[in-house]
């Protein structure tokens, strides 16, 4: 059990006898009220989001997770392909479990899955991703940093603001918690 205060981003709790993931949350301190924490989360049973207000001196029940590294393969358009390092077992996820995290799943990247009671809960994606511009207006020649970009599309389908120096072909460094880009590979 843990203090409402400790909940954070991407931690799973149960709740209502029900897993949910934290989304976002904020610790609000009100002048002369009490303190409460006010959190956004996904069910992640049915996928649907709900906010709850929890009052600071709440505990809360994180869920036990089992994290185990695993490389991304490849997927058949309905399943999402994944090999223990370890063990060397595949296992196949959905569209719905990976949501947004299926724009950065390139072949052999490394990724966290977590288990529930032996069944895949979530993906933790590593912070930055490098993928190659397959689709992007020709760059500007003594283009330097400025505040003008250009859309360019990636190999996964993915489409970032890059700046006008950025060609095809180039592999570039982009975050996967903002899904931006942040430099040249």
């Amino acid at each position: 059990m843990i203090s409402a205060t400790q909940l954070r981003p991407g931690m799973v709790i149960k709740f209502n006898n029900e897993l949910y993931s934290i989304f976002s949350m904020v610790h609000r301190t009100p002048g002369n009220l009490r303190g409460f924490v006010q959190a956004k989360m996904r069910s992640l049973r049915s996928g649907s989001m709900m906010e709850h207000r929890f009052s600071s001196e709440d505990r809360v029940e994180r869920a036990v997770m089992e994290e185990v590294e695993m490389e991304y393969l490849y997927d058949d358009g309905e399943y999402f392909y994944f090999m223990n390092t370890e063990s060397f077992e595949q296992t196949h996820l959905t569209r719905e479990i990976l949501g947004d995290g299926v724009q950065y799943l390139i072949p052999q990247l490394k990724v966290n899955v977590e288990f529930h009671e032996g069944k895949a809960i979530s993906v933790e994606l590593p912070a930055t991703v490098e993928m190659t511009v397959v689709e992007t207006e020709p760059g500007l020649k003594g283009a330097t940093v400025s505040n003008v970009t250009k859309p360019a599309k990636l190999e996964t389908g993915l489409v970032v603001q890059v700046p006008p120096f950025v060609n095809e072909g180039e592999r570039i460094k982009v975050s996967t918690s903002e899904g931006t880009y942040l430099e040249r590979a």
